[in-house]
């Protein structure tokens, strides 16, 4: 079964849409994880998430973890799928507790209460191609994986 997830095609494109996804959440998840880039912390973010959002602890964990952690794996494409759904799944909470009432648009002239959620669509698509499709050609999962037949397939 690990084999069937870490399965990849020889492909460029999605190796290109894992390097930039995991480039654009690695400073999110340092935010949260380490205080990177003016961010809270593990502690910080842990205390945003459980008493101001209310945010059960073991999921404020899985979010940070799957932010960072998922980040470096998208990075070197190991354990792509896990990685894309952990940020998936963040994607879709941050839509419904945060940013669907703020609307559709980005908040660029400052006259919205918030951002709204047409980033996180974006992240969905990505996430949702390396769920199907795998790392791809330069990636960590398609050294590691073994074919049907007994060979890795580099």
């Amino acid at each position: 079964m690990f084999n069937r997830i870490l399965a990849t095609r020889d492909d460029i494109n999605l190796t290109i849409v894992r390097v930039f996804l995991g480039l654009v959440f690695f400073p999110h998840g340092a935010q949260k994880m380490l205080g990177w880039f003016g961010g809270p912390g593990f502690s910080g973010t842990m205390q945003m998430f459980t008493q101001n959002m209310k945010v059960p602890m073991v999921f404020a964990f899985l979010a940070i973890c799957a932010e960072f952690l998922g980040s470096l794996g998208l990075l070197v494409g190991l354990c792509t799928r896990i990685a894309a759904f952990g940020i998936l799944a963040n994607m879709v909470v941050a839509i419904f507790m945060v940013h669907l009432p703020n609307g559709f648009f980005m908040n660029w002239t400052g006259k919205q209460p918030g951002e709204g959620f047409e980033y996180h669509l974006l992240v969905l698509g990505m996430a949702l191609a390396l769920i199907v499709g795998g790392g791809g050609k330069a990636s960590l999962d398609r050294k590691i994986a073994v074919d049907p037949t007994g060979r890795t397939p580099h």
